[in-house]
């Protein structure tokens, strides 16, 4: 079975995101945020310790309920500082609630997050024909314009590598190399 370079046969937790997460098209609001939460966390980090964390994450972010995580406290989120099983940054911890605040005023005008965010790419996942890593972009004229929209309605952590990162783990532009079993399925 042949997967994308980064999906290392050895690394168990990362094939299985590789094979049932990464590229699949998400429509669900907590998912989305999820992914937007933890994209911003990784910044300057690898995938790899962020993905070991998420269920820690999930748990102390109330499964990354927006409505929940809007509310959090400046006390909550002093102690949310003092947790190992999270990445301790204070400006990525801060940016969770910012950003579930952007997320509940870009839901109340585009009807839910999920819109907001497709609208952004067009609607539609963009099916991308790479031969090898390499040829993966970090960044495109698309995730620069996402970017530049969510960070002008108040959220952060989101430049347009976090923005693209975002967009290949939700499925919004598949970038599995056409040698990876994982190619253009679920579309």
């Amino acid at each position: 079975m042949h997967r994308c370079e980064w999906a290392r046969a050895d690394d168990a937790l990362m094939c299985a995101y590789h094979d049932r997460e990464w590229g699949v098209p998400l429509h669900d609001d907590r998912l989305l945020f999820e992914f937007l939460c933890l994209e911003g966390a990784q910044a300057g980090l690898a995938w790899r310790t962020v993905l070991a964390k998420r269920e820690h994450y999930r748990a102390v972010f109330h499964g990354f309920d927006i409505a929940r995580v809007a509310a959090l406290t400046d006390r909550d989120l002093e102690r949310l500082l003092l947790d190992p099983g999270i990445i301790r940054n204070r400006l990525k911890v801060n940016a969770m609630r910012d950003n579930a605040r952007a997320a509940l005023v870009a839901s109340a005008e585009f009807g839910s997050l999920d819109a907001y965010l497709w609208s952004l790419v067009g609607g539609a996942p963009r099916v991308n024909r790479w031969r090898t890593s390499a040829e993966v972009p970090a960044t495109t004229p698309v995730s620069d314009a996402m970017s530049k929209a969510l960070r002008k309605r108040g959220f952060r952590f989101v430049g347009s590598t976090i923005c693209y990162a975002l967009m290949q783990a939700t499925g919004m532009v598949d970038d599995h190399l056409v040698t990876c079993f994982r190619h253009a399925r679920d579309r």
